[in-house]
């Protein structure tokens, strides 16, 4: 199976005297999440359409599993899942019937598409709603809908909009779940948002854009590292309170640790240097103690303060 990758190369669009994108050069490639973040009005959605050929750009190229979108659109979207400003599919139809017209219009066989389309509404948790008519179903549930159509016909490359823009806070968490179950099948998911938490819980990788220009791009820890004085923070998750407090100590003692502090009586804030390779020592030896890890996570408010910060250096 090959890797999937895209790869937009001095993307620029302008809209008459006002420039949406300028000169974008990202490379991304294997099986993760990248999320696409930026204010309104950054260039997000513009950098997707293009991608997707939906319009075409001023300067540049863009490229899916090497295959130009602007010269040779459709073998280069036959591998891509696109949902960009959530289309509405017919309220009268139901699932089923909604999908069997995306699987002709993507020419997934005959012979696959029943079995296809009962694997996308498993993969969104909807399979029991196939035959129901899509007009009766809440905003998520159409939006579950929408990614689903996006997935039939197993693409490498997805590509989302803000997908759980809009929805209440059970919907986002459904969306959440469903991104991140796609990396798990060789999948390279390109994801614009604005809802940080959501970058945070489900993205490998992220890109910041504003005022169509790439503030930077990389995985999430050497983002959190480089814009924190060379330090990383991150959330040590236990099962159980911590029964020996003397281990905040030991933590801290640990090579490149900076500090370490007890939170809550099951959390532990640490601040770390040493990029990824440093936390996934760290994540090794806090495991090999046995004090209950049960998760590593960057806090809520880290890329937050990230994206305010270069947001506002460029204004």
């Amino acid at each position: 199976m090959s890797t999937p990758s895209i790869e937009m190369r001095k993307l620029t669009k302008r809209f008459g005297a006002f420039t949406a994108l300028d000169h974008l050069d990202m490379n991304l490639e294997g099986a993760k999440c990248v999320g696409f973040l930026g204010p309104n009005g950054a260039g997000k959605t513009t950098t997707l359409k293009m991608l997707a050929d939906m319009i075409f750009p001023t300067e540049g190229e863009c490229f899916i599993n090497g295959i130009s979108a602007q010269q040779s659109r459709k073998r280069a979207l036959a591998d891509a899942g696109v949902l960009i400003e959530s289309p509405e599919i017919y309220p009268s139809l139901t699932p089923r019937q909604a999908f069997n017209m995306v699987a002709d219009l993507r020419g997934v066989p005959t012979a696959e598409r029943k079995g296809r389309i009962e694997e996308v509404l498993t993969e969104v948790k909807m399979l029991e709603w196939a035959d129901e008519r899509v007009g009766r179903f809440s905003k998520g549930m159409k939006q579950r809908i929408n990614i689903a159509a996006a997935l039939l016909h197993d693409p490498g490359v997805v590509i989302l909009d803000e997908p759980a823009t809009g929805l209440d806070p059970r919907g986002m968490a459904e969306v959440r779940d469903i991104v991140r179950n796609l990396k798990k099948r060789n999948r390279l998911i390109f994801m614009s948002s604005h809802i940080l938490q959501e970058v945070t819980d489900v993205c490998d990788e992220v890109a910041l854009i504003n005022k169509g220009k790439l503030l930077f791009y990389d995985t999430l820890p050497n983002v959190l590292s480089r814009f924190a004085d060379g330090h990383a923070t991150v959330d040590v998750g236990l099962a159980r309170p911590l029964e020996d407090a003397g281990r905040v100590k030991d933590v801290a003692a640990l090579p490149g640790v900076a500090t370490a502090t007890l939170l809550e009586p099951n959390r532990i804030r640490v601040k770390f240097s040493g990029g990824v390779e440093a936390q996934e020592r760290l994540l090794e030896t806090l495991v090999s103690w046995h004090i209950g890890v049960k998760s590593l996570s960057e806090p809520e408010s880290a890329l937050e303060e990230i994206y305010l910060q270069q947001v506002a250096r460029g204004d």
